[in-house]
């Protein structure tokens, strides 16, 4: 481990939990975060279709100490400009305006258990990091499922994942497709055609 606490992100291995338990450690906190990523899928179609290999979450940058307060016996990491090395985040605060990634330990286990995004946002309002033109209010960002759980919409979700496309990527637009309702579709057609124009996706969003 060097000075600075800054370790190989391979040195913990992934045991990531559901997203009802981080659910249930935040609780109590107000910020508007949101399960993020392929799991925010599943919970849009109801049910897990695969296996994931890590969880990831979104909340608005800004607010990281209140969702870290809420961490208690965990440790938080920041993933640095390198990628592949992690830091303590009381060491890497000035690395914060450079990533955005922040992941979450328990070092009972020595296993990473979740991936916090840290996103742009003006106060109530979510701000894409694909665009900072790209902005809608957070009620309109997170949908919930009928236990309580708080995930992203589709659309924003497929929006970043559009940007890799991988199989796993267009799996999730395809069983996500036929459920988008027009203003989902159109914004998603509108939001691609400025950060990804050309995008194969937008031929069957059209």
């Amino acid at each position: 481990m060097a000075a600075d606490g800054a370790i190989h992100a391979d040195v913990y291995e992934w045991d990531a939990w559901r997203p009802e338990h981080v659910a249930a450690l935040l609780a109590a906190v107000e910020v508007p975060w949101y399960v993020a990523a392929g799991w925010a899928i599943d919970l849009f179609l109801g049910g897990q279709r695969r296996e994931h290999e890590d969880l990831e979450i979104a909340i608005p940058g800004e607010r990281l100490q209140e969702v870290v307060d809420a961490l208690r016996d965990l440790e938080v990491f920041v993933v640095g400009p390198e990628r592949e090395i992690v830091r303590p985040l009381a060491q890497a605060r000035h690395l914060l305006e450079q990533t955005h990634q922040t992941w979450v330990r328990d070092p009972r286990e020595g296993v990473w258990r979740f991936d916090i995004f840290r996103e742009p946002s003006d106060t109530d309002t979510w701000i894409s990091r694909r665009d900072s033109s790209i902005r809608l209010p957070y009620d309109d960002v997170i949908a919930r499922t009928p236990e309580g759980v708080p995930f992203g919409r589709p659309e924003i979700v497929l929006l970043y994942k559009a940007k890799h496309s991988r199989p796993k990527d267009d799996a999730d637009f395809a069983a996500v497709l036929p459920l988008l309702d027009g203003d989902a579709r159109r914004w998603l057609v509108s939001s691609l055609e400025l950060v990804h124009p050309g995008h194969r996706w937008l031929d069957e969003l059209r």
